[in-house]
């Protein structure tokens, strides 16, 4: 993502950042309940842990208390919403990348696929300011022929099977994500 630009940049730095959180929350938990500090599976709950899965770490943090409806916390449920979030937007912006071209005959650019993804996925849920500086993203954003090199093909022809099945694994994971977070009714957080 890093070649799409400094501010693409500087969004991605943020999903990494929250992806970092969230590998690192069963270290955190399980050196807390484990003195000598062991570093095997068990040891960071990938086991028997609250850590082991989505459901499990959502569970965990709930009877835990450290999941607020009220305020913001540092919680893996909280990340991970964040994270289902911009799955969200990814998925729709790769399946405006796939389709063929308008009635007008032009294919949508990047950035107005962009747009219209972070419109429905993540702009809700974002503070002014953010919603301006992504504005910026969009205009910035190459042509769609440099994002059909990013997935190592010439030409929209190769494209579409590539992000189909690409789309199809996001749309898989997006779906389940959202059942667990639904069923525990942590789609809102703060």
């Amino acid at each position: 993502m890093e070649s799409l630009g400094t501010m693409v940049s500087f969004f991605s730095q943020k999903v990494r950042e929250k992806v970092t959180l969230i590998r690192e929350l069963p270290l955190k938990h399980s050196l807390k309940a484990d003195s000598a500090h062991l570093r095997t599976p068990a040891a960071f709950g990938l086991r028997h842990g609250a850590y082991r899965s989505v459901r499990s770490m959502v569970e965990a943090e709930l009877r835990a208390g450290v999941v607020n409806f009220h305020r913001r916390t540092d919680s893996g449920s909280r990340t991970l919403l964040r994270l289902h979030r911009s799955l969200l937007w990814l998925k729709l912006m790769l399946e405006g990348l796939s389709e063929g071209p308008g009635a007008d005959g032009r294919y949508r650019t990047p950035g107005e696929l962009s747009r219209d993804a972070y419109m429905v996925a993540l702009a809700p849920h974002h503070s002014w300011v953010l919603r301006q500086a992504a504005e910026f993203v969009f205009l910035a954003l190459p042509d769609r022929d440099y994002f059909l090199q990013l997935v190592c093909v010439q030409t929209q022809q190769e494209a579409t099977p590539i992000l189909r099945i690409i789309i199809h694994a996001l749309t898989q994971v997006h779906a389940r994500t959202q059942q667990i977070l639904a069923e525990y009714d942590v789609l809102e957080l703060p």
